[in-house]
């Protein structure tokens, strides 16, 4: 399996180690502060389960890339079938044929942004009852029908998508249809289930959000730089919320999200696409399309026009953190190539600027990246460095301060553009390496930019970024004025 270094906290363990929060495109971005805003529970697997969940979710489907000095870096595209049912359900079928498997996700276009006021981790919460049952399904019916046959199930929330998906044998896929049609229809939500399931998930905001260390800068940070999106309150869930609500509550949020269309059914590998359609208009067909118009989220984050600052004292802080966050635009608008970019030139990994800096060279940090956060609204870019004992704050700050006029001020060398380039096309190349890989970038194009076709242009859009590019978008967004900055320090 290998390491766990995603951003999701994911209803059980991920069946493979590259598997990332990948954003629409399928660009694998690892996250150095680990599990951070996808939520749900974890367990353990088995060294068998390992075994084969290894056997079945690591095809090659791609070779390696190139090295760009010497040619161009391309990616074969994904062929995809795109369909729509008459009741709204967005359907994409990739036919591949190398592994006796098939990967099914299905994406619901919700997730924390869209929690109704006063109801913060609604959207989380429902990751979890939708494996409590149906009218002809028993709890954890799920577990049954995926691993008693050698595949496995999973789940994540995020802010814009919630994301329900199984690996299984292919001669398996019409069972594992019939069931995410099952609870889609005909979810079974009790007073019993929603009592326990609140309190697994105010469980998981005891242990990810309070216990951990640095746990709620992530909360503080989405606090403090929205003062009016959604975005402010996060996707784990507020226990005073969740508590607060009621079964009428739950069972409302249901009927108004789960609904044919309001999701994306994502179906790659071992299959006959006519048989595949078949089954699926056989299964999903026959949901009616609901009434009524979807709630949408329309609130608009006012630009920022002075720098906030706020500091927090925590007892479980063993040393002092910072964290910068800048407003960036959404993921489906022209510079995000470049912000991503540079993400991974400032601070993805040990020779990312940022490490050089602060943690090789100045020794002021332990730790210290960027990230541009590309959400389905404006999202953030944030930097967050914790610092080594006895530095300063200030001193940090300072060095941070440095690093981004740098990027905002010099264009960077052709040699450095090349290299974040080449990274990013890896990642690409990673994200393809399984069905599951593959059938992830294609949900998450269609419900977070409404654009499949994403994950065959998504690498030109990178390729094709300049050094001025990189520039320019580091002096438009990464300006004192435009950000918010949490300090967070040992009580």
């Amino acid at each position: 399996m290998g390491e766990q270094h995603n951003r999701t906290y994911v209803r059980c363990q991920l069946s493979f180690s590259d598997w990332v929060q990948a954003p629409s495109g399928g660009h694998v971005k690892s996250n150095p502060r680990l599990e951070r805003k996808d939520y749900g529970t974890a367990r353990a697997q088995s060294e068998e389960e390992t075994k084969i969940l290894f056997f079945f979710d690591c095809v090659e489907m791609t070779g390696p890339v190139s090295s760009p000095a010497r040619a161009p870096i391309t990616l074969t595209p994904i062929d995809f079938i795109d369909r729509t049912l008459p009741n709204g359900l967005r359907v994409l079928l990739v036919e591949d044929h190398r592994s006796p498997s098939v990967a099914i996700n299905i994406g619901y276009r919700v997730g924390g942004k869209d929690d109704p006021p006063g109801r913060s981790g609604f959207a989380h919460l429902f990751e979890h009852l939708m494996f409590k049952g149906t009218a002809n399904m028993a709890p954890e019916t799920m577990d049954r029908l995926t691993e008693d046959v050698g595949g496995y199930n999973n789940a994540f929330t995020a802010e814009d998508i919630t994301n329900y998906y199984e690996v299984v044998p292919s001669n398996h896929l019409e069972t594992l249809l019939w069931a995410e049609a099952e609870r889609l229809a005909a979810l079974r939500i009790t007073q019993a289930h929603f009592v326990t399931e609140r309190e697994v998930v105010i469980g998981e905001y005891d242990q990810r959000i309070l216990a951990e260390p640095y746990g709620m800068l992530d909360e503080l940070v989405n606090r403090e730089a929205y003062t009016l999106h959604p975005y402010k309150r996060g996707v784990i869930g507020d226990p005073d919320n969740l508590n607060a609500a009621t079964l009428e509550d739950v069972v409302n949020f249901h009927a108004t999200y789960y609904r044919p269309d309001n999701a994306v059914l994502v179906v790659v590998g071992d299959l006959e696409p006519n048989q595949a359609l078949g089954w699926i208009e056989r299964y999903f067909g026959a949901i009616p399309h609901a009434a009524g118009a979807i709630p949408r989220v329309t609130l608009v984050e006012p630009p920022q026009t002075a720098e906030r600052t706020f500091s927090y004292r925590a007892p479980n802080v063993p040393l002092p953190a910072v964290d910068y966050a800048y407003h960036i635009p959404a993921a489906n608008t022209p510079d995000a190539a470049a912000l991503d970019l540079a993400e991974t030139i400032l601070g993805a990994g040990k020779s990312s600027r940022l490490y050089r800096s602060l943690v090789y060279g100045k020794q002021l940090a332990t730790s210290a990246y960027a990230r541009a956060d590309l959400r389905e609204h404006p999202g953030l870019f944030e930097f967050s460095a914790i610092l080594s004992r006895g530095s300063g704050v200030a001193d940090a700050r300072a060095a941070l301060d440095a690093e981004i006029a740098r990027l905002r001020g010099e264009l960077v060398s052709s040699q450095e553009l090349e290299r974040a380039k080449t990274q990013i096309a890896s990642s690409f190349v990673r994200g393809r390496q399984t069905y599951n890989g593959i059938a992830l970038s294609l949900v998450r194009a269609a419900v977070e930019r409404n654009d499949p076709g994403a994950v065959n242009t998504d690498l030109a859009r990178y390729l094709a970024v300049s050094a001025p590019d990189v520039q320019r978008v580091a002096a438009t967004y990464l300006h004192p004025d435009n950000r918010t900055v949490v300090e967070y320090l040992p009580q």
